[in-house]
């Protein structure tokens, strides 16, 4: 059961106005999908729900939480002009202010959780941002909104420790760049393996210097269904979570691991991406930790209404068996798990 607080759901139709190019796939009707979904939870009589369709663009000072000052101030300067910002990512005139419109909702979502005044918050904008690094733009995303979000629960809201989920299908390179060497913002992602971005997402990638440790990547073989996923919940995690016990989780909701989508080569349905929400916000909700989600990639329709029901209402399945999964998705998990020192100092300690 949700508590008496509202789930939000944060959006602002000027999103829609990013401008991508003639054929791109991250195009304006992923909102329109997303909304669908929102008002198909309604009227099954989602508890609680409330939609925000106003927001305000983030500031430089927000924004430069997460991104280098003279990168900020560089797309500020682009602000109602079109430009190539690299080969996958191209913006209009009103695209700046669609990416700061973006990392307002995050900021906002992560305000409203911490404070209590919502049970939960999903930002449903446009472009993504996980791909965004400190000082770059790539593959479809100009500033990363969950950075900036867990950069300020950080800065802002006395939190000590920050956990971004990443479900998305593709490694989320700029979360990861961002937060490498940081040990107060724990990066962990599921994701196809070798896939865009190419260069990064592989197991070995775990933090550097205070950041060591910090990282978990799961790369996971293209084929990948319910039962792999489940299973890299329950072995990766769920357990992180539990070890880590973070004061604010962000999901970085990427749904293009859905069966249905063209970018990706996962077979997710449905009833695998409730799963999967389901199993993390039960967990979430047994230690009371609160939880934002902002949306990046997903762009068959199926796809992004799909994944965004999931998260207004998450489901359970029964737990997966190793025998249900592919062997070699379920060799990922283990390795995973025996890289991770938050996993390994756990069963270190059991076993004394």
């Amino acid at each position: 059961m949700r508590n008496a607080a509202p789930l939000l759901v944060l959006t602002d139709a000027r999103c829609a106005l990013h401008d991508a190019g003639a054929g791109h796939p991250e195009r304006p009707e992923r909102l329109r999908f997303a909304m669908d979904a929102v008002a198909a939870a309604a009227r099954a009589g989602t508890p609680g729900l409330r939609v925000v369709d106003r927001l305000e663009p983030a500031g430089r000072s927000r924004l430069a939480l997460a991104h280098a000052p003279r990168y900020v101030e560089r797309l500020l300067r682009l602000s109602g002009r079109s430009a190539v910002l690299d080969p996958d990512t191209s913006i209009g005139p009103h695209s700046i202010e669609a990416a700061r419109l973006a990392a307002q909702a995050a900021l906002e979502a992560v305000r409203a959780v911490l404070a209590g005044d919502a049970s939960g918050a999903v930002c449903l904008t446009r472009p993504p941002g996980h791909h965004a690094e400190s000082a770059r733009a790539t593959g479809f995303c100009v500033f990363n909104s969950a950075a900036v979000a867990a950069a300020a629960a950080v800065a802002g809201h006395g939190c000590r420790r920050v956990l971004i989920f990443d479900p998305d299908v593709h490694h989320g390179n700029g979360t990861q760049e961002i937060f490498y060497a940081r040990p107060d913002v724990l990066y962990v992602s599921l994701h196809q393996y070798p896939w865009y971005p190419w260069s990064t997402g592989a197991g070995g990638e775990i933090g550097s210097g205070a950041g060591r440790g910090y990282t978990v990547n799961v790369p996971l073989p293209a084929g990948c269904g319910d039962a792999e996923y489940a299973l890299a919940m329950d072995r990766v995690v769920l357990p992180v979570v539990r070890a880590w016990r973070p004061d604010l989780v962000i999901v970085s909701a990427g749904f293009d691991a859905h069966a249905a989508d063209p970018l990706g080569g996962m077979r997710l349905s449905a009833a695998g991406l409730r799963d999967l929400f389901g199993r993390l916000f039960a967990l979430l909700g047994e230690f009371g930790i609160p939880w934002a989600a902002t949306l990046e990639g997903g762009y068959a329709p199926a796809a992004v209404r799909d994944g965004v029901a999931a998260l207004l209402q998450p489901s359970r399945a029964e737990p997966p068996t190793p025998q249900q999964a592919m062997p070699a998705a379920v060799d990922a998990i283990a390795a995973a798990c025996g890289r991770c020192p938050l996993l390994t100092r756990r069963r270190d300690d059991r076993g004394r």
